[in-house]
């Protein structure tokens, strides 16, 4: 089964299970990796959100810039805009999931606070019983998937949301991802969804505060209270993130990255990586390539 490929406004394709499936929003699927290992040796991006359950064997893979081996049993996912490439993989076997953000309604994805803690190169090595535990939910869902029965998305919703649950309480810090979603915690969560859409466009604070019908005060006020850092700095983090995957990936000179990012030019650009990064973009990527070549 070969992930579909769509369009992307960099040289690093996007890929889509759900696709493959006929399916829109959602996908499960129990593959052995090897058999699309050759389409996963490239680098790409992975449309939506992506839950694996490696339940034996070993797989090797980036994750953006970082090398991973992930052994079974283990728990890895990830979320829109990574760079994902598969090394290798040694008798595995995989139950992956797929969906987009617009599946899991609100209130489902309000259980967790931290939304975004979830899906950010998180690899969870288990134990039996706790693999167990979420193989079960997979298993629902597999079965509820091949089935065209009346509120079968809702079924999925609920498992996919239960699933979720019981894998945010087996990381190291479960409580502070395991919470009722406050006023203050939406509203980060949806300055999150508008800078993760929009940040190589959209840089001021002011415009996404603008979007969200809130003032730039009281939006870098909530914002610094929940996650401990200025919606600048949310904003800057995600541009440097961006240019470190295009710097590491793409085949983009400087000034090209620049101008995807919407930098006024290079020199600005290169300013600006230094100042947050300590190294010039230059510098970073001849480090980052030499360690993993």
């Amino acid at each position: 089964m070969i992930p579909t490929q769509t369009q992307t406004d960099t040289t690093i394709p996007v890929y889509n299970l759900r696709n493959c499936t006929g399916a829109t929003d959602f996908a499960i699927v129990r593959v052995d990796p090897f058999e699309i290992l050759g389409k996963l040796q490239v680098p790409h991006r992975q449309e939506g959100y992506t839950i694996n359950l490696l339940l034996q064997g070993r797989v090797t893979k980036f994750i953006d810039f970082e090398y991973h081996t992930i052994e079974a049993p283990a728990f890895f996912s990830g979320g829109p805009d990574q760079v994902h490439q598969y090394d290798g993989v040694e008798n595995a076997e995989l139950i992956c999931i797929s969906f987009s953000r617009e599946f899991l309604i609100n209130e489902m994805q309000g259980w967790v606070a931290c939304w975004e803690c979830m899906f950010n190169k998180v690899i969870l090595s288990l134990d039996d019983n706790s693999m167990d535990e979420l193989v079960s939910y997979a298993n629902l869902m597999l079965d509820e998937f091949r089935r065209n029965k009346p509120k079968k998305d809702v079924i999925l919703r609920n498992l996919l949301n239960a699933l979720i649950i019981s894998a945010a309480r087996l990381m190291d810090t479960p409580l502070a991802v395991m919470q009722m979603d406050a006023t203050q915690n939406r509203l980060v969560q949806q300055f999150k969804q508008y800078v993760d859409a929009s940040f190589r466009k959209v840089t001021r604070v002011a415009s996404y505060a603008e979007m969200l019908a809130v003032t730039p005060g009281h939006l870098n006020d909530v914002i610094k209270a929940t996650t401990g850092k200025t919606a600048k700095q949310i904003i800057d983090e995600k541009r440097i993130l961006e240019a470190k995957r295009l710097l590491f990936w793409g085949d983009h000179n400087l000034k090209e990255i620049a101008a995807l990012l919407n930098f006024e030019n290079d020199s600005y650009f290169n300013r600006f990586f230094k100042k947050h990064t300590g190294q010039t973009p230059a510098l970073f990527q001849r480090a980052i390539r030499e360690k993993y070549n």
